[in-house]
């Protein structure tokens, strides 16, 4: 991943971290899937970027949604 770019969640449902991605986007923050899941099994997370300078307003937004995800907030 691009410097600037921060994970602020893990999900295992690709069909939830979709949708969670194009809420963002809809909000004017960019937002990226990195899949991590074995296509065959489907074990594995996908991770969620957003630029460093959006992470609030997406926390905020994420929130609001009230997404499943596995952990709350998972920054590196």
């Amino acid at each position: 991943m691009e410097k600037g770019w921060i994970k602020i969640k893990s999900y295992n449902n690709v069909i939830e971290s979709e949708i969670v991605k194009q809420m963002l986007e809809q909000h004017g923050v960019e937002a990226v899937l990195l899949n991590k899941q074995d296509s065959s099994y489907l074990f594995g997370k996908i991770e969620l970027y957003v630029p460093q300078e959006h992470v609030q307003q997406a926390e905020v937004l994420i929130g609001d949604y009230g997404t499943t995800s596995d952990n709350p907030k998972d920054v590196n």
